[in-house]
């Protein structure tokens, strides 16, 4: 494993320590030491962590804290929900706390005997009116003798660190302290250049793969978008730190990394050659999560600068940062020559699937969306996919069509690769925040006036694009049918001719029936009074599981009327259900055989065939 170099000790005024103190209690001890607190009033810890837009509430798993100053005790007082007072300080001010770390995902803080990871939004107190200040934090070699042959990997700057990574690390402020999880144990590594910048793939968990074949994979990925936003990379060193699971997928972006959460079974086999779907899976997280280190940890909205990490920080731009990076996450995944335009193709129509199978498009604007993030996609109910839309989903939709927009304008066709180059450059680049009208402004000053009307459309509207009109500019078809069953996610043509029942409703096994977790809005189980949390029981009097439900419903021709009965909490009920087709919401795509020469020139500008 490579470890970071190291620099000189820095002359910080904020010092953190982290203990990993009592692995089977899952705990760690933070201290956190001023050298001059007056005049502190006021130490929080954050209530979220960027990139992750939901009130987390970090302070609540702090289990104990207390304070000393001149080596003597002094009172700490907790104020609100995050903050806490010292009383009586004269002179250095320490504060230590003991924090509860069983959070295993991209955004929290774990501890056991297998290994120790964290991001500082968990752990460091911020003291009121010091996060501009230079800090240092020293993470101590663990005591516990299941951990002796632990390593560390971090991508902040190492100011002091033993051989296996333990030591001082330093931030320029507060802002950067927290920019970095710290993964602890005894995972594999492996080191790889891209764009000649230093770069390391770290994984945890239990995995049987070849990682020097994914290193190699990775390089292609991050120097096509190195490229992209040109060279050099606003890093000197990356790191890619990974989490392999039985089931779970999810990943956080950071100034130089990224924390990834994947199933073991994503990685490719030791000797596999292609690029299967369960890999294109981990790829495109990867993918996505690199975009993000230009394009929302750089350039941000102005909403975001300061982060103000005691409440919601709105933006209606959600969707440019996340939507477009998710669009682009696949597309450089073609680009980089990881997979070809048939697999690229399949991908976009599984995207657009989704999209088309959330009522809630016809409710809630993109703009809303972006604006609604904390109460609304980060706090899914039952009915969300009725009133709301995933500004990830419909902005990598929106992306999309605002790319052939700009690639079929005539005379002088332009690209979104041109609007996000120059986001970068003017705000980016030099860190200033993009203004709520500035993403629009400057596509508009790219590609013309008559954006604007597309954005209305877009953004600020409800309705559905013409996406099969801009698709056919660029010499490909969109096709839309009848999903083929429950496990049907789209981007291919339908594999046989009998199309199920459509319920109008999401379905997962329960005890001793099928519990329905979401009925669409204008599906026939709304229609039949079914409701969310019901559990199905029988069809016709006949006892239903998972697997019989769909087939015992379509055996009925559609129009036909079907007994469903059900337990609605502990009361059982009938309602009578009608058979219907699926409707037109399953997407897939295919490139035109005999496209016209202007379009043949737009597809080959775009897919790069």
């Amino acid at each position: 494993m490579a470890h970071p170099t190291i620099l000189a000790r820095s002359n910080a005024l904020i010092r953190y320590r982290v203990r990993l103190a009592d692995l089977s209690r899952h705990h760690f001890e933070v201290d956190c030491r001023v050298d001059d607190p007056a005049p502190l009033e006021r130490v929080s810890m954050p209530s979220w962590i960027p990139g992750s837009y939901l009130l987390r509430e970090f302070a609540r798993h702090v289990v104990a804290i207390s304070a000393t100053s001149g080596g003597e005790s002094i009172a700490i007082t907790k104020l609100d929900k995050n903050s806490w007072t010292c009383s009586g300080a004269r002179g250095e001010l320490s504060i230590h706390a003991t924090v509860h770390a069983l959070d295993q995902s991209v955004r929290g803080a774990f501890l056991d005997r297998r290994r120790a990871y964290f991001n500082g939004t968990c752990l460091f107190l911020l003291p009121e009116g010091r996060d501009a200040e230079p800090c240092e934090v020293v993470v101590e070699s663990p005591q516990d003798a299941a951990a002796a042959e632990w390593r560390m990997a971090t991508a902040m700057r190492a100011s002091e660190v033993d051989a296996r990574g333990f030591g001082a690390y330093g931030a320029a402020d507060y802002d950067e302290l927290i920019d970095h999880p710290f993964e602890i144990g005894s995972h594999a590594a492996v080191a790889f250049e891209a764009a000649g910048v230093p770069h390391e793939l770290v994984i945890a968990g239990r995995f049987d793969s070849d990682l020097e074949r994914v290193a190699t994979d990775l390089r292609q990925l991050c120097e096509a978008q190195i490229d992209f936003f040109g060279r050099p990379p606003p890093f000197d060193r990356y790191v890619f730190l990974g989490l392999a699971v039985g089931e779970g997928y999810g990943g956080l972006e950071h100034r130089a990394s990224s924390s990834l959460l994947f199933s073991r079974d994503d990685l490719p086999k030791p000797g596999e050659a292609d690029v299967p779907r369960s890999y294109q899976r981990f790829l495109a997280l990867a993918s996505h999560e690199y975009f993000h280190t230009w394009h929302v940890k750089r350039t941000r909205p102005a909403a975001f600068i300061p982060y103000r990490f005691d409440r919601r920080n709105h933006t209606r731009l959600l969707w440019v940062f996340e939507g477009i990076t998710s669009y682009y996450q696949d597309l450089i995944l073609l680009r980089s020559g990881l997979i070809g335009v048939q697999a690229y193709l399949r991908r976009l129509g599984e995207l657009l699937t989704r999209v088309y199978r959330t009522p809630g498009r016809f409710r809630q604007s993109l703009a809303e969306s972006s604006f609604d993030a904390w109460d609304s996609l980060y706090k899914p109910e039952a009915n969300s996919p009725n009133t709301s839309v995933s500004y990830y989903s419909k902005g990598a939709l929106t992306a999309l069509a605002l790319d052939l927009t700009l690639r079929s304008a005539e005379p002088a066709p332009r690209s979104l690769d041109e609007v996000v180059q120059a986001l970068w450059r003017r705000y980016g680049a030099g860190g200033t925040g993009v203004p709520e009208d500035g993403f629009e402004r400057l596509a508009v000053e790219i590609g013309g006036p008559a954006l604007t009307t597309f954005f209305d459309a877009a953004v600020r509207a409800t309705r559905d694009l013409a996406l099969g009109e801009l698709l056919a500019r660029l010499g490909v078809k969109l096709h839309m049918r009848g999903a083929a069953g429950p496990a049907d996610a789209g981007g291919t043509p339908a594999t046989k001719d009998d199309v199920p029942v459509h319920m109008g409703a999401s379905l997962r096994a329960g005890e001793g029936g099928v519990e329905l977790t979401t009925v669409l809005e204008g599906g026939p189980a709304q229609a039949a009074g079914l409701s969310p949390g019901d559990l199905v029981v029988a069809v016709d009097g006949l006892k239903v599981n998972e697997r019989t439900l769909s087939s015992r419903l379509s055996r009925r021709a559609h129009g036909e009327h079907v007994r469903v009965t059900a337990f609605r909490g502990d009361e059982l009920i009938d309602v009578v259900l009608e058979s219907r087709p699926p409707p037109a919401d399953t997407c897939y795509l295919e490139l035109d055989g005999e496209p016209r020469a202007d379009a043949l020139a737009r597809r080959r500008a775009w897919l790069g065939e």
